[in-house]
């Protein structure tokens, strides 16, 4: 069953990750140690999608995720199904916060990248919309392809001209974006981490062959390229992250240096943007937005503890962003997901649900 998502994103949102059930946990860790089979854990991860999307309805929400519970990794698991695309294990990980490094795996190009028809992600969407049943929106999350132009990734012997790499993810991704709508996906949203980190002071992961302004403008061609002729009825938002591993993060930095290319040209139709601390800056660079366009969802609740905040405060800092995007163009939602690697951040299973609950009844009292 298709459920039509032209109001998406929802004035209560949420950017797809959950918290992993203990009962999820406990199967992955039997079956890597082969006590339990390929489809048993398939059950189990059945059985546990259908409890947070019976949750994620119970609390209010009108689109539901499947918590990315059949990933260990926000991204990796998705591109590595892509022809020319494989996962590894580095030397070292991703250097947070603190020093802190995350576990060690990622992807590299090994060949000509292309979509591979028979990703096993779009089995994983039918499934759960099956599950979801018409309830509610279900919502598909997948890495942005500019991931791809992280550094590291692109094996410079395959591809020496970054263009030519570029022309192939868009069709990659073009492919998989149709993929996708066959398969029945109605919303789409496309994780970027790599965007994000075009505003941060010092780029993150990057090796500094090219300028910052050519990588922005190229990141803007390759999504409105990907987008161009995307179907009226899929809604396709994507969600600017600065790092979210085990409630720690990677980067700081305002969306100053990106909004005027990618917020003013970006052919999505909306933006989840993080805004629950003072790393991402004020809400000035929201007046490149186009009024009328893409929806804005406010990130400004944090999925990294598990405190409330204080209502009085989130309506006014929604009133502050309304100065630069009308109130109606205005979404609500945390700032980035619960659980965006299989570790989970640093709450409870009743904080994650309460945080959403919460979202769902400041919308009611900001947007009726």
């Amino acid at each position: 069953m298709v459920v039509q998502a032209k109001t998406a994103p929802f004035r209560a949102d949420h950017v797809g990750s959950l918290l992993r059930t203990e009962k999820l946990l406990q199967a992955r860790k039997e079956y890597q140690a082969g006590q339990i089979t390929d489809q048993q854990l398939r059950e189990v991860e059945n059985q546990e999608i259908s409890y947070i999307v019976d949750k994620q309805i119970e609390v209010g929400l009108e689109l539901v995720s499947d918590g990315e519970f059949r990933r260990r990794f926000w991204h990796t698991d998705f591109l590595e199904h892509l022809h020319g695309i494989e996962g590894y294990v580095p030397n070292t990980g991703f250097i947070f916060n603190e020093d802190e490094e995350t576990e060690r795996y990622d992807v590299r190009n090994i060949g000509k990248v292309s979509f591979n028809p028979d990703h096993p992600f779009l089995q994983d969407f039918k499934e759960f919309n099956a599950i979801v049943d018409g309830r509610a929106v279900a919502k598909q999350t997948i890495p942005s392809p500019n991931q791809l132009f992280n550094r590291s990734i692109r094996d410079e012997s395959v591809y020496p001209d970054i263009e030519v790499y570029a022309q192939d993810v868009i069709q990659t991704y073009r492919d998989a974006v149709k993929a996708f709508y066959d398969a029945g996906v109605r919303y789409l949203q496309f994780d970027d981490v790599y965007i994000a980190g075009l505003s941060s002071p010092d780029i993150p992961f990057n090796d500094g062959e090219f300028s910052r302004e050519y990588l922005i403008d190229l990141a803007l061609k390759v999504i409105n390229a990907v987008l161009e002729d995307k179907p009226k009825d899929l809604v396709v938002t994507t969600h600017l992250c600065r790092g979210n591993y085990r409630s720690n993060w990677a980067f700081e930095g305002s969306y100053d240096l990106i909004a005027p290319t990618l917020f003013a040209k970006e052919k999505v139709d909306g933006f989840f943007l993080e805004y629950d601390d003072d790393r991402s800056g004020g809400f000035k660079p929201l007046d490149h937005i186009p009024a009328g366009g893409p929806r804005v969802v406010l990130g400004l609740i944090t999925s990294k503890h598990g405190q409330l905040e204080d209502k009085e405060t989130i309506k006014q800092r929604v009133e502050e962003a309304s100065q630069y995007v009308p109130l109606d163009q205005l979404c609500l939602s945390p700032q980035c997901g619960f659980s965006s690697t299989h570790h989970g951040n640093k709450l409870t299973e009743e904080d994650q649900w309460n945080k959403l609950k919460y979202i769902v009844a400041l919308a009611e009292e900001i947007w009726g």
